[in-house]
C-alpha cells in the first residue's frame, strides 16, 4: 500500500499533496515549535480531523516534509552535476551558483526549512540527523564541484568552504525581505545582485585556494 507521502507526491492537487504544500511552507515560515496542525488545517481549509485522517500526527508530516527537503536537494545536485560535468572549476562554480541561486529563490520556503531544522531545540540530535543530513549533502556538492576527487577525501576544511557557499546563499534569500528593502532593489534586480556579489566573492576564492595547493605539490 502507498504512503501518504507517495499518494501526496503522485497527485499534489490531492488533499494529501495540499496538506504537504501547506505544512511546507508553515514549517518553513515559523519552525516545527511554532507550527501546529490546527495552523495547517486552517491553512487548507479543512476540519483538524480531515488533517489527521490523512496524515496522522504532525510529526509524521514534519517528517514528510523533511523526507522532501532530502530528495528536493538531492536531485538539484543531479542537475546540476548534469550541466556542469567536465567544465572548469571557474565554470562549474558559476553554474552551480546561479542554479543554485534560481532553485532557492523559487522555492524560498526550503531554505527557511533547513535554517529551521537546525535551530530548534524541540527536535532531538537523532529527529535531526535523520530527517535532514545536511552533512551528507555537503559532501556530494564537494564531489561534485570537483573540490576533491572522492568523497572519502573530503576533510573538514572542505566541507567549512561548502557550507560557506551554502549559508551565504541561504543567508541572502532568508533575509531578502530586510536586505532588498535596503539595497532599494526589486526582486528581480535582488535575485541578480545575489549571484553577481556570490561569484564575485566564491569563485576567486576557491581558484586561489586550488591554485596554492597545485604550486606546493
Amino acid at each position: 500500500m502507498a504512503s501518504p507521502l507517495e499518494k501526496a507526491r503522485k497527485d499534489p492537487a490531492s488533499m494529501k499533496g495540499r496538506i504537504l504544500d501547506s505544512a511546507t511552507r508553515l514549517f518553513g515560515q515559523n519552525g516545527y515549535q511554532g507550527t501546529t496542525t490546527r495552523m495547517i488545517a486552517k491553512d487548507v481549509g479543512i476540519d483538524i480531523s480531515t488533517l489527521y485522517y490523512h496524515w496522522g500526527e504532525k510529526a509524521d508530516l514534519y517528517e514528510a516534509v523533511m523526507t522532501c527537503m532530502k530528495e528536493d536537494l538531492r536531485n538539484l545536485l543531479i542537475q546540476t552535476e548534469a550541466v556542469i560535468k567536465g567544465k572548469p572549476l571557474s565554470k562549474r562554480l558559476e553554474i552551480a551558483i546561479n542554479m543554485g541561486c534560481d532553485h532557492y529563490f523559487d522555492h524560498p520556503e526550503l531554505t527557511s526549512l533547513v535554517l529551521s531544522h537546525y535551530s530548534s531545540d524541540t527536535l532531538s540530535k537523532d529527529d535531526k540527523d535523520v530527517k535532514l543530513d545536511i552533512a551528507d549533502a555537503v559532501t556530494s556538492i564537494a564531489f561534485s564541484m570537483g573540490l576533491v576527487s572522492n568523497k572519502a577525501s573530503v576533510n573538514l576544511q572542505v566541507k567549512m568552504k561548502v557550507m560557506a557557499v551554502m549559508l551565504s546563499l541561504f543567508s541572502f534569500i532568508a533575509g531578502e525581505k530586510h536586505i532588498r528593502h535596503m539595497l532599494g532593489a526589486d526582486d528581480n534586480e535582488y535575485r541578480e545582485l545575489v549571484k553577481e556579489t556570490l561569484r564575485f566573492i566564491l569563485i576567486p576564492a576557491f581558484i586561489r585556494d586550488t591554485q596554492g595547493k597545485i604550486e606546493a605539490a
